[in-house]
């Protein structure tokens, strides 16, 4: 069977949703194993079957919603470069320890605020998937906002690797809270209520972690980057579904 494009909004938006916690639970898949201690090694990996665990739910919800695909596997594995709509933040790579912790802190932050305003959502479904992720997201936020701490006020290196993470990823932030029609749409139909109203919120909140992480400071940046909903990737998402896709296409129809 071909794989679809959605027709309706708020199955696009649950693709968004599927896409983001896909690729950054597969993003941090690469570090099992390579976690600078054995608990770091154990909650990265718990992190990232959370997070697939998440998508997974996503995307069954999705296929109920509209005929993507013949099933789960086949719609998240097999689809083109552009056919993916998940934020640029979440393919970023894992440059060293910094940068996984700071795009975590970013991400779950933001995710928390993003599946709040979907506990009063008219679709039920989606309602109780935002309201389990939500005790997930809470430990994923404690463990990252405590090593920004950590390594923010630490060591001249771990510093320095946190002034690095933070000039790389923050041009990625405003991406998330881009109300477009998609979610425009989501938001009118009572699908979602408006969390991109949050966005000053979540900036002050960042601003005061980097004051407590040893008085870090956000770089000045003229433009965010922006362009993973409309699915303009760059190489990094392509190196992601290179491996993570292999097997899929290989194999067409391949179950476990």
């Amino acid at each position: 069977m071909a794989i679809h494009i959605p027709n309706k909004p708020e199955t696009a938006y649950i693709v968004r949703l599927a896409d983001n916690a896909l690729i950054l639970g597969q993003r941090l898949s690469e570090m099992c194993g390579h976690a600078p201690e054995m608990e770091l090694d154990i909650a990265l990996t718990n992190f990232a079957l959370d997070l697939i665990g998440q998508a997974n739910l996503l995307y069954e919800h999705a296929l109920n919603l509209e005929t993507l695909a013949s099933n789960v596997d086949e719609f998240a594995l097999t689809r083109s470069l552009d056919d993916y709509h998940n934020c640029l933040l979440v393919a970023q790579p894992n440059v060293d320890f910094a940068h996984i912790i700071v795009r975590q802190y970013f991400f779950s932050t933001f995710q928390k605020t993003q599946y709040e305003a979907l506990l009063g959502s008219n679709d039920k479904t989606l309602a109780a998937i935002a309201e389990k992720s939500l005790k997930e997201i809470a430990y994923q936020i404690r463990l990252a906002h405590g090593w920004m701490l950590r390594l923010g006020d630490g060591t001249e290196e771990s510093r320095a690797r946190m002034v690095d993470a933070l000039d790389c990823l923050w041009r990625y932030t405003g991406e998330l809270f881009e109300k477009d029609s998609t979610l425009s749409a989501l938001i009118k139909s009572g699908a979602s209520a408006d969390f991109t109203l949050e966005y000053k919120n979540w900036q002050s909140e960042m601003m005061k972690t980097f004051s407590q992480a040893g008085d870090l400071q956000a770089p000045d940046i003229l433009q965010m980057l922006s362009g993973g909903h409309d699915g303009q990737h760059d190489e990094n998402l392509g190196h992601i579904l290179k491996g993570m896709q292999y097997m899929q296409l290989k194999y067409p129809g391949l179950q476990w």
